[in-house]
C-alpha cells in the first residue's frame, strides 16, 4: 500500500492518503478548464486509498458547480486545489500537483477532449526551458 503527502501552496491544508490510485486522468472539459486557470487538469482518482488532513482541514471548502458533479476542494487561504471526496465518498480524486510525494503513476489518457480549448493542440512542439527564459 502507498503513502502519499501533500500540501496546498501556502502549506496551511497538508494531507496523508494511504492506498492505491486506480488511474489518472488528464481532463479537458471547460470546467477543469475554469477551475484549473489551465490547459486540463490532473487529478488521480481512488474507491479505496483513505484520506487524512494533518493540519488546516478548517481551511478548506469545497465547490460544487450546481447542476452538475464538478466538485473542487481547495485552501482558502491560498487557493490551492486539494483533495476531496466525491459519489457520497466513495471516491477519492486527488489533484496530482498537491502532491509532494512521487507519483509513479502514468496517466491513462485525455478526456474530454472535444472540449479541449484552441490553443491547447501540439504544444509538444513549444519550446521548452529548464527556468524562465530571459
Amino acid at each position: 500500500m502507498s503513502v502519499h503527502k501533500g500540501r496546498c501552496l501556502c502549506g496551511n491544508a497538508t494531507f496523508t492518503i494511504e492506498g492505491d490510485f486506480e488511474t489518472f486522468f488528464l481532463c479537458h472539459c471547460g470546467h477543469c478548464r475554469k477551475d484549473t486557470g489551465s490547459a486540463h487538469a490532473a487529478n488521480l482518482f481512488s474507491s479505496t486509498a483513505s484520506l487524512a488532513w494533518t493540519s488546516g482541514e478548517d481551511k478548506v471548502r469545497s465547490f460544487t458547480l450546481a447542476g452538475t458533479r464538478h466538485t473542487k476542494a481547495f485552501c482558502t487561504e491560498c487557493g490551492s486545489a486539494l483533495p476531496n471526496l466525491q459519489m457520497d465518498g466513495k471516491l477519492l480524486v486527488v489533484p496530482a500537483g498537491s502532491l509532494d510525494t512521487p507519483v509513479t503513476l502514468k496517466p491513462a489518457g485525455h478526456i474530454f477532449t472535444a472540449s479541449r480549448a484552441d490553443w491547447d493542440d501540439g504544444l509538444e512542439t513549444v519550446p521548452k526551458f529548464e527556468a524562465l527564459p530571459s
